[in-house]
């Protein structure tokens, strides 16, 4: 897929990831459509794009199925088709059996699986009636399992990537793409909160050169940084006692940060 002259939707495009795939994304022609909560982010990165008038921004929360319809009703009725639907909106919330707090595994949940759900359930009619299109939903290589102390948001991962590998099946008769995109760890306002040493963490510059040039190839998954994605694909197969031991929060295999 080449990425010029494209109508391209991106969400959660207010920081990290989504910030720096508007900016890349934004040359070589191609018309953005960004949604985020914090409208005033969105226009500060079309001041910084500058071609005001190739970039379309809308406030929406994700996890508010009302507004997503009333949002994505409108953007349809201007545009035929969007090329590329990056859906990208996620957080994530270290959780501890001390502080437990289910609010925290609800809205870790209707952010990252529903709200993904939600703008599928819009743009699915225009993709199946045009017959084309990639739908890129942003997961995490910690869907493989359950880690201590991130385990609402390693579930909700696990959910979305196991919906879009379903999905991406259904729709291979449409014509329409269907690309999981995993990440390690990358630098973004949301892993600054980790208060543990993050192994091999990337600049969001280099993780965004890599989802583009994924997509560019139409890749199923993209997965990166090579030596992480191996990593947790071994630790789907070790014995479980060995994970737990791994995983304890006594065991401080990773570190805090200095």
């Amino acid at each position: 897929m080449q990425l010029s002259d494209k109508t391209i939707l991106i969400t959660g495009a207010s920081t990290g990831i989504g910030r720096e795939l508007a900016i890349k994304l934004a040359a070589n022609n191609n018309r953005l459509i960004l949604l985020a909560r914090r409208v005033e982010l969105l226009n500060q990165i079309k001041d910084e794009i500058g071609e005001n008038n190739r970039i379309d921004i809308y406030q929406c929360d994700v996890s508010d199925y009302e507004q997503v319809k009333t949002v994505l009703t409108s953007i349809l009725s201007k545009y035929k088709i969007i090329d590329l639907s990056i859906l990208n909106s996620g957080v994530s919330f270290r959780n501890s059996i001390e502080n437990f707090d289910s609010c925290m595994a609800k809205k870790t949940f209707d952010i990252n699986v529903m709200g993904v759900i939600y703008c599928i359930e819009q743009l699915l009619p225009m993709y199946i009636k045009e017959r084309r299109g990639v739908i890129a939903g942003v997961s995490s290589l910690a869907d493989a399992r359950g880690f201590a102390k991130s385990s609402f948001y390693c579930a909700s991962k696990a959910a979305l990537s196991i919906y879009l590998e379903g999905l991406r099946g259904e729709l291979i008769p449409y014509g329409v793409k269907v690309i999981t995109i995993k990440p390690g760890f990358v630098k973004t306002p949301m892993t600054d909160k980790n208060e543990f040493r993050m192994p091999l963490l990337m600049n969001v510059d280099k993780a965004v050169n890599i989802i583009i040039m994924g997509i560019q190839k139409e890749k199923t998954v993209i997965q990166f940084p090579l030596i992480i994605s191996l990593a947790v694909k071994l630790l789907k197969f070790i014995p479980n006692f060995i994970f737990d031991f791994i995983s304890s929060n006594q065991i401080k295999i990773i570190g805090k940060k200095d």
